[in-house]
């Protein structure tokens, strides 16, 4: 039920231009996010969903790459990082990079997942070299690595444009780039839990950039923290903004904020009804955008599980060797086999579909795998 009449004919009014593939605007995602059933919410995002994808859900084979957790950053939600000389404090050689390639290539992995902290003591090549390594190491691994935050600290270093470090990262055996850094959008918020971190326009510049070099890319959004539903309106509605000029983004993700370990141990997790209210009014406000991922890691596989009823049509992947949000207090697993996703979509009424990282259909003969075409999005 809905909280009023006038609710009632608020949200029938926006199914209508939903079903009718109109855009909403910033009021209606205001009252999606503020004050619409959740059960009601969900089914106008599911049938969006199901419009793109009918049955459908992805996953992808990969693993992740942290090369260091030491970072020039201090950003108040973030219990990843550390101090050059602490105790915690670690840094990948080559060889050791070289290790988890293998092992990825071992476990038939199609993607590696590449972020980690600001190093201060190291030099742009450094970072650019970390990408060679996997490159030359195992070239048909699909390297998705530094989010535009790092992009913008490379330029800091180099005192060169973004699109100048992207071409070099390119040359090395960059895929695509990953969605993280955006935070929360809104300055004031953002300067709270990440001050200093690159700037909204920053990031969104990088990613343009990165797009029109032909790289794809994802979107992120962290939220359950100190944001309101205001901050992320407005957030989604700057990424849709840029989807529109460019079309580069694949995939949006939203992030729940885990406060263990963090500067902000005060605040409480997300709740379940968050996490999915945030998923169905992602799916319903980003229109121009393919994917909506429900991270398993971070939301836990059950949430996971409901999320695709509620908008989500990926769950991300096998995700081994994750460690920057179980560091927050993340109790999930650190990492899933593939027979344990296929059980997850199953269970939840889905087939589930391999991809690779460009959203292309993975087929697999034994050890051997190959993509095909684009998956179809209605």
């Amino acid at each position: 039920m809905m909280d009023s009449t006038s609710s009632d004919s608020r949200f029938q009014e926006i199914a209508r231009r939903v079903e009718a593939g109109q855009r909403l605007s910033f009021d209606d995602g205001l009252y999606l996010d503020q004050h619409a059933d959740l059960m009601s919410l969900g089914a106008l995002a599911h049938q969006v969903r199901v419009r793109r994808h009918g049955n459908v859900a992805y996953y992808n084979t990969n693993v992740h790459l942290n090369p260091t957790n030491v970072c020039v950053y201090r950003c108040t939600f973030c219990a990843f990082r550390s101090d050059l000389k602490a105790e915690k404090s670690y840094v990948f050689s080559d060889s050791m990079i070289r290790e988890r390639v293998l092992e990825a290539k071992s476990q038939g992995a199609t993607e590696i997942h590449v972020v980690g902290g600001l190093h201060h003591q190291r030099k742009f090549d450094w970072y650019v070299d970390i990408v060679r390594v996997i490159h030359e190491t195992w070239p048909e691994i699909h390297i998705k690595a530094w989010t535009g935050v790092e992009i913008n600290w490379f330029a800091h270093l180099t005192k060169k444009p973004y699109k100048w470090i992207l071409e070099q990262l390119i040359d090395a055996g960059l895929g695509s780039l990953p969605g993280g850094g955006a935070e929360i959008f809104d300055t004031e918020i953002r300067a709270k839990i990440c001050e200093h971190k690159a700037d909204p326009d920053s990031w969104l510049d990088i990613h343009r950039t990165a797009h029109e070099l032909g790289l794809r890319s994802n979107a992120t959004m962290l939220y359950g923290h100190i944001e309101e539903a205001r901050h992320r309106i407005d957030h989604l509605l700057r990424l849709r903004d840029l989807q529109d000029q460019t079309g580069g983004f694949q995939t949006f993700i939203p992030l729940a904020f885990h406060p263990e370990n963090t500067g902000m141990t005060h605040i409480k997790k997300p709740t379940c009804h968050q996490d999915l209210r945030t998923m169905a009014v992602a799916r319903l406000m980003l229109d121009n955008f393919d994917h909506i991922k429900a991270y398993w890691i971070m939301l836990g596989e059950e949430t996971a599980q409901v999320a695709l009823g509620f908008g989500a049509d990926d769950i991300d992947g096998t995700v081994v060797h994750e460690i920057i949000y179980h560091d927050a207090g993340a109790k999930t697993p650190e990492g899933l086999t593939v027979g344990e996703l296929h059980r997850l979509i199953r269970e939840a009424g889905c087939e589930p579909v391999e991809r690779d990282t460009l959203y292309r259909r993975v087929y697999r003969d034994g050890a051997e795998w190959r993509v095909g075409e684009p998956v179809l999005v209605g």
